[in-house]
């Protein structure tokens, strides 16, 4: 979960309760990940590791393993230690570790999961980050920026009077498997890139808008929130209002539950 806004890299903390709302779903990608990576490491980095959650996953695969998580949110890193004593977590950022500039060390394997994407750049890092990695690095992206639920946040933020504290939304965008081959791809290294669409299930009222406010829409909903502090206004109501009857338009609930057709971009780099 480590995430930059802007070119500083700085960005309002983050909710680790709020993300782990859904949990088994946001683990998905990173189970299949583990499932294609073919080497047995020694030790692993996990890169935006969130509150720890996935540390688990990792030590069921391989027992006894060092396992030390690299998060850019206090907050993440805070729930992490306390969640998972025995575990490592590093406060820190992705391009720092990148450029060998980390307390975080490099690692037979390096996986991310549902982080690069907020690094602005991601793509010119791929390689320095794939050196870290004794044996493989591996992550996965969010393929949806063009989903309604992104659209629907650019349209809402450009509504007044939202527009005049948000400014353009950036829409975040991530590469296809091809780009990302093209970017790892080169001698001494095999690259497995490929997409796969979750169709998730979720309950509860405006899930949809749960989901979304967690982690995509996180950077317009800490702005509005500053400004309501600061001005004394009431915009985060009323965008959520908004927001979220769009989305029970565009996500209709079924008997069952709202599906969330979420697409992922994944890639496993090895060196040979």
């Amino acid at each position: 979960m480590s995430r930059d806004n802007g070119e500083d890299g700085t960005v309002a903390d983050w909710s680790p309760t709020d993300y782990l709302r859904y949990t088994d779903e946001r683990s998905r990608p990173f189970a299949e990940l583990l499932a294609r990576v073919r080497r047995e490491p020694a030790s692993v980095v996990d890169l935006g590791c969130g509150p720890g959650h996935l540390a688990a996953l990792l030590r069921e695969r391989w027992p006894g393993v060092p396992v030390v998580g690299l998060d850019a949110s206090p907050a993440m890193v805070e729930r992490a230690r306390r969640t998972d004593p025995d575990g490592r977590y590093v406060l820190g950022d992705v391009r720092e570790y990148a450029a060998g500039r980390s307390d975080a060390p490099g690692a037979d394997l390096v996986i991310s999961n549902a982080t690069l994407q907020w690094v602005p750049g991601h793509v010119g890092l791929l390689r320095p980050l794939a050196d870290r990695a004794g044996q493989t690095f591996a992550f996965s992206v969010p393929g949806n920026h063009d989903a309604p639920s992104h659209l629907l946040l650019r349209e809402v933020a450009s509504r007044d009077p939202f527009a005049d504290v948000l400014g353009p939304v950036e829409r975040r965008a991530t590469a296809d498997p091809g780009a990302y081959l093209d970017a790892l791809a080169r001698r001494g290294w095999e690259v497995d890139a490929w997409e796969t669409t979750y169709v998730h299930v979720l309950d509860g009222e405006d899930p949809v808008l749960r989901w979304v406010s967690a982690t995509g829409a996180q950077p317009v909903l800490h702005a509005l929130d500053e400004h309501d502090r600061a001005h004394g206004t009431g915009l985060r109501a009323r965008f959520d209002a908004e927001y979220g009857a769009a989305l029970r338009e565009a996500y209709p609930r079924r008997p069952y539950g709202t599906p969330l057709a979420f697409r992922r971009v994944l890639v496993v780099a090895t060196r040979r």
